[in-house]
C-alpha cells in the first residue's frame, strides 16, 4: 500500500459519451493508486491539456467524431500509458499495435477494470524505477517546518525567491516547500545543465517547461516571467536543448 500511495498515477479519461465518461471517472476514483486529473469529451481537448499537463495513464475511447482514439494516439509525441475503453472489439489489434496496456470492451465490469489498471500500475512502477535509478543520485536537504527534507533535483518544477526564503514547487505535492535560504544559495545547489535562473525571483527546471512566450515560460499551468537581464542566457540554453 505504501508503494501504491507513493506512486499515485495521474489519469485522464477521453470519451465522447458523457455517461461512459462518468462511469470511467467513478471507477478511477475507487482505486487508491489512481488520481483523476481530468475528463475530456474530445481528443482535441485532451491534446491541449496533455501538452500543458501530462498524465501517467490515459483511458481512451476509440470511436469518436472528428478523430478516432487510435488516430489521436499516433499524433502524441510522448504518449502516456494507455488503456483502450470501447464498445467495439474489432479495434483490439490496432490498439495493441499502438502499445496499449489493455483493451476494455464496454460495459466494463469493475473487476476487469481493476485488473487492467493493476497491470498499468506494474508497468508504471517498472518504468519509474528505471528512471529513478538514473535520476535519484542528485538531491539536497533543506529544513522546513522543523523537519529536514530530502529534495530530489528531478522532482523540482521551479523555485520562487522571497528575500531570505525560497518556495520549492515539486511534482509530487501541490503545496510548495518553504525554507530559509536565498535564491543565490539555492542556485548553487542545482546542476546548471538542468536548471536556469530566468528572473530575480525565479529558477526553473528546464525539462519541466511545457511552453514559452516572449516574456514568460509555462510550467504546467503556471506562467513564470523572464527577466530582461536573464533572457538571452535562458533562450540560448533552452534552444540548445539542455
Amino acid at each position: 500500500m505504501a508503494e501504491q500511495e507513493k506512486y499515485k498515477m495521474r489519469c485522464m479519461a477521453v470519451d465522447d459519451e458523457p455517461f461512459a465518461l462518468r462511469l470511467i471517472a467513478d471507477d478511477i476514483r475507487k482505486v487508491p493508486f489512481l488520481e483523476l486529473v481530468r475528463t475530456c469529451p474530445t481528443p482535441m481537448e485532451a491534446l491541449d491539456h496533455l501538452r500543458k499537463d501530462p498524465v501517467d495513464l490515459l483511458f481512451l475511447d476509440i470511436q469518436m467524431p472528428v478523430m478516432k482514439g487510435t488516430e489521436f494516439l499516433r499524433i502524441l509525441d510522448k504518449p502516456p500509458l494507455v488503456i483502450i475503453t470501447t464498445a467495439f472489439e474489432q479495434y483490439a489489434l490496432e490498439g495493441f499495435e499502438l502499445h496499449a496496456i489493455d483493451y476494455l470492451v464496454k460495459p466494463i465490469p469493475f473487476e476487469r477494470f481493476l485488473k487492467a489498471v493493476t497491470r498499468a500500475r506494474d508497468q508504471y512502477l517498472l518504468l519509474h524505477a528505471k528512471t529513478t535509478e538514473k535520476q535519484d543520485g542528485s538531491f539536497f536537504f533543506v529544513h522546513s517546518e522543523y523537519k529536514k527534507l530530502k529534495i530530489f533535483h528531478h522532482e523540482i518544477l521551479y523555485i520562487e525567491g522571497l528575500k531570505d526564503y525560497v518556495k520549492i514547487f515539486l511534482t509530487a505535492q501541490s503545496r510548495p516547500v518553504l525554507t530559509r535560504l536565498n535564491l543565490k544559495a539555492m542556485e548553487s545547489k542545482l546542476p546548471a545543465e538542468q536548471f536556469c535562473r530566468i528572473h530575480n525571483s525565479y529558477i526553473v527546471s528546464l525539462p519541466k517547461i511545457t511552453s514559452t512566450q516572449k516574456s514568460q515560460v509555462f510550467i504546467q499551468d503556471t506562467a513564470i516571467p523572464i527577466g530582461d537581464k536573464f533572457a538571452d542566457a535562458f533562450l540560448k540554453k533552452y534552444r540548445a536543448g539542455i
